[in-house]
């Protein structure tokens, strides 16, 4: 049964709203706010942390949109906060992802997947290469002009903006795939089954919150694949249905086309 898209992008727009506006409060109060005490020893990594899992939610919804499943009902709508929470995150531009994302949808778990690696086990190497495959100059110079932007344009503290904004991007970029990409889709040796289909993806057995609290429901990664068209937060129902045997994956043209 397909989901009202006005009821989707209601949702989705309002969800995507409140990561921006978390994610803005905290980093705004972090670079201009906050004031350094004994404490700190504790309550800046905190910080950190929160601003991670933040700047990942921000890419997730980013995620959403490469695929037109944040607001459906509202192709611009869909775009600009795409966007927006790309360029928050790391200063990237989301047309840069879009088509590359499509190609791992394409082609999972082969030589034409760009989210693959062809050791297929080893983490950090596959991470460099995941890495490789999408920053380049470009996006280089994204975070050279957004860094820029914090310093020089608002005012903000350069060792701040390296601790608040910096690092759990990159931090958050490690979590995305750890969750996202490499348990999902590596090569296992053990008696696990392998993988379900062509999709070459299997989901975490996480509960709902930690599914939430460590990649924003993107672990349940079979079913994002089978049914790209769900935003993250509707994976934990295309999970229950699966389980079900109630799921059906989405028209192939879903999967490959790129978002409105």
């Amino acid at each position: 049964m397909k989901y009202p898209r006005g009821r989707q992008t209601l949702v989705g727009v309002g969800l995507a709203l409140l990561l921006v506006l978390a994610w803005a409060a905290l980093v705004g109060y972090a670079l201009f706010l906050h004031r350094w005490s004994t404490a700190d020893l504790l309550l800046v990594p905190l910080m950190v942390a929160v601003v991670c899992w933040l700047d990942t939610g921000l890419f997730i919804v980013a995620h959403d949109a490469m695929h037109g499943t944040l607001a459906p009902a509202r192709p611009w709508v869909n775009r600009a906060l795409g966007a927006l929470c790309m360029l928050l995150y790391a200063g990237f531009w989301i047309g840069r992802f879009q088509p590359r994302h499509m190609d791992h949808h394409r082609a999972p778990g082969t030589a034409e997947d760009p989210d693959f690696h062809l050791q297929g086990r080893r983490f950090w190497p596959w991470y460099g290469n995941f890495m490789r495959q999408y920053t380049g100059l470009p996006e280089l110079l994204g975070v050279a002009g957004m860094t820029a932007l914090f310093v020089f344009g608002l005012g903000a503290p350069f060792e701040r903006v390296t601790l608040f904004w910096a690092l759990p991007a990159i931090l958050s970029s490690v979590q995305l795939f750890a969750f996202g990409t490499w348990l999902p889709h590596r090569l296992s040796e053990e008696a696990d089954g392998g993988f379900a289909d062509r999709h070459r993806a299997r989901s975490n057995a996480y509960g709902l919150w930690a599914s939430l609290i460590t990649c924003f429901h993107f672990g349940y990664h079979h079913e994002h694949h089978l049914r790209p068209d769900a935003p993250w937060w509707r994976l934990p129902a295309m999970r229950r249905q699966l389980s079900a045997g109630g799921i059906r994956p989405a028209a192939a043209s879903t999967a490959d086309r790129a978002a409105p």
